[in-house]
C-alpha cells in the first residue's frame, strides 16, 4: 500500500466504526464481513486504508481468517514494556 495512491482517506468518524467492528467481533473477521457490519457504505479502497492505519498502530493484526483486535490499553504492561529488558 505504500507505492499506491490513496484516492480516499477514511474520516475519523470511520475508522471508528471499523475499530469498533473489529474490537466486538468475536472471532476474525474478513474485510466483506468489516463492511457489511458498518453503518453506512465505506468503498473498499477506503476500508484497507483504515485497516493499514489500525495495523501500523497495533490495533489489529490480519491473519489468515481476518483481522482481529490486538489492542490492550493495560497500564501494567505499558510500564513493562517502557522499563523493560532490551535483548
Amino acid at each position: 500500500m505504500a507505492n499506491a495512491e490513496v484516492l480516499h482517506y477514511p474520516t475519523l468518524k470511520t475508522v471508528m466504526a471499523i475499530e469498533g467492528v473489529v474490537r466486538n467481533a468475536e472471532t476474525a473477521v474478513s474485510r466483506n464481513k468489516i463492511l457489511e457490519s458498518l453503518p453506512t457504505s465505506v468503498m473498499r479502497s477506503t476500508l484497507n486504508v483504515a485497516l493499514d492505519y489500525l495495523e501500523k498502530r497495533g490495533m489489529v493484526l490480519e491473519t489468515k481468517k481476518g483481522f482481529i483486535w490486538t489492542f490492550n490499553p493495560n497500564a501494567t504492561l505499558a510500564k513493562a514494556e517502557r522499563e523493560g529488558l532490551r535483548v
